[in-house]
């Protein structure tokens, strides 16, 4: 059963025979650390708020004004709607309006379908103005360790880059080579262990169908598996050391993107959406 709600669009939970796939928050609490939010028209951090675009120079509002950053673009607290809804699947829908900052228009549908293969989300947008626009999109899934502990936890996926960040306000400073065996390399499995983790990974390993995976092995033996297509190049891994106490590596997000942090002023991986061009992009998630 999968849980999606209005303000912001997002997951608020998925558990299969009452074993969470996804960690969840509490009905009666405002969303924490993003989790399961759509991050529109951008994931990630935006230094200063500010970036050009077409000439024209642009600053949206702050949200994480301790370091200077808009964070996750500006859908994450807007009211979203049930479009469509069948007993395994709902479309969720809204329209992102021109604001100071941001002066373009999108129309959003977000389709969450749950299968035999699991949750599966396709998002797409639809510029609905008369120019150009930037755009770019990620989501936020915290996958879950279930009973157990993430430090008990597996991580597995594969990626040949990590962009390094600085410590200050975590903007990329550059990209380095992830040497096989290194403390970046997940292609075989890295224990979670110790391990803090707020990185962006690229160049990913790819299967046949151009899909990335991503594993999570539980300690009770269950593996909970994600798969994103070849739109998301990158991958954003966070163990949630920096929630509030009790919420802490309470499970592991794991954050397809289809740019990196600072892409809107660096213009990395931006998509330039002509009126009435679409985007679309999709990633999943199971239990096995």
């Amino acid at each position: 059963m999968a849980t999606i709600v209005e303000v912001g669009g997002g997951i608020r939970s998925y558990a299969v025979g009452g074993r969470d796939v996804l960690h969840p928050y509490d009905i009666e609490a405002m969303c924490d650390g993003a989790h399961g939010t759509p991050l529109i028209p951008w994931p990630n951090r935006l230094a200063d708020g500010k970036y050009v675009f077409d000439g024209a120079a642009q600053q949206v509002p702050l949200t994480e004004p301790g370091k200077g950053n808009a964070i996750h673009g500006l859908t994450r607290w807007r009211s979203w709607t049930a479009a469509e809804r069948t007993d395994a699947a709902v479309t969720m829908a809204m329209t992102l309006r021109p604001s100071p900052g941001y002066p373009f228009a999108l129309a959003l549908r977000i389709r969450y379908a749950l299968g035999d293969d699991g949750l599966s989300v396709r998002t797409t947008a639809r510029n609905i103005g008369t120019h150009e626009c930037p755009y770019a999109h990620g989501q936020h899934p915290y996958l879950s360790p279930g009973r157990g502990s993430l430090d008990d936890c597996v991580l597995e996926f594969g990626a040949a880059t990590r962009i390094r960040t600085d410590s200050e306000r975590q903007l990329p400073v550059g990209a380095v080579a992830v040497g096989r065996g290194t403390d970046y390399d997940f292609t075989g499995g890295r224990s979670l262990r110790g391990r803090l983790l707020d990185d962006a990974f690229t160049d990913l390993d790819r299967d046949g169908e151009g899909l990335a995976r991503v594993i999570l092995r539980r300690p009770d033996g269950g593996r909970v598996r994600l798969w994103a297509d070849s739109a998301f190049r990158y991958l954003q891994v966070y163990t949630a050391d920096t929630l509030a106490p009790a919420r802490r590596r309470g499970g592991v997000a794991v954050e397809p993107m289809t740019a990196p942090s600072n892409a809107f002023a660096s213009g990395e991986g931006v998509i330039r959406l002509a009126p009435g061009q679409t985007a679309e992009t999709n990633w999943g998630v199971m239990l096995s």
